[in-house]
């Protein structure tokens, strides 16, 4: 198995296990608590990690969310907590959700060891929102809540590399939500507005960048033998399934490709 193969065979379990801990009804109940709106809670939950900065460089860091909604939950945020606070309580949500999901899991600390490796491996270059939470992240005794963790920064890190490779491939965020599988349905819950291009003359563009996403990502995942990558697959998919279906947050994750 190649790197790219394993980053195709993982990406859905990667970003669904990735993604559960910030979206999981419980997190949300904890939003509420701190009086802070869903909206609000993500984009400062994901962009505090980057310290009190101004809502455009937040903007710039999440790059396929509209800026004008960046800078209300960005505000509305500030106004009742520290961003960099908000940030912390994802991060302890990310582990709590690990050890109540994945503590079970086959081999999970196995699942950890691999996905840290994976982690270390990674190049943050280009990669502000990776690079910061890579740098906040702590090592922990419990395997369970390492996988998770290590699950997150996988998923950040793909985002990030999507992003990039979207605005080398010529594509506009609105474009590149618009090319994904949710389409309008994602421009929307990230805060854009219509009029939308269409899809369609944006489909080899789309495609270009999924391969070069999958390219890029791949290359953290040459610190592992073939075996290993073999044998991470198995486990990433076993581990998703095992938890079962997830919540995403909006309208689904708009840097799976198309074909995925």
């Amino acid at each position: 198995m190649t790197p790219e193969q394993a980053v195709a065979a993982s990406r859905r379990s990667v970003q669904a296990l990735g993604g559960a801990a910030p979206t999981c009804p419980k997190t949300l109940q904890r939003a509420r608590e701190l009086g802070l709106s869903g909206w609000a809670f993500t984009i400062a939950g994901r962009g505090g990690v980057l310290g009190e900065v101004r809502p455009e460089l937040v903007a710039a860091s999440l790059g396929l969310i509209a800026p004008d909604a960046v800078q209300a939950g960005w505000e509305s945020a500030r106004a009742i907590i520290p961003p960099v606070m908000v940030a912390a309580e994802v991060m302890t949500q990310v582990r709590r959700w690990g050890a109540e999901n994945l503590q079970t899991t086959p081999r999970v600390e196995r699942l950890a060891e691999l996905a840290k490796r994976v982690v270390r491996a990674a190049d943050p270059a280009g990669l502000p929102l990776f690079a910061a939470w890579r740098a906040a992240s702590r090592p922990l005794a419990d395997p369970a809540e390492s996988a998770a963790v290590g699950l997150f920064l996988l998923r950040e890190y793909g985002a990030g590399v999507f992003l990039m490779a979207a605005r080398v491939g010529g594509l506009a965020p609105v474009e590149a939500l618009i090319s994904g599988r949710a389409g309008e349905a994602a421009a929307v819950a990230y805060g854009w507005q219509p009029p939308f291009p269409s899809p369609g003359p944006l489909a080899r563009r789309r495609a270009w960048v999924d391969g070069a996403t999958d390219r890029i990502v791949g290359r953290s995942y040459g610190v592992l033998t073939r075996p290993e990558r073999l044998e991470w697959t198995t486990l990433v998919n076993a581990a998703s399934g095992a938890v079962g279906p997830v919540r995403f947050s909006w309208a689904g994750d708009p840097t799976a490709p198309t074909s995925s």
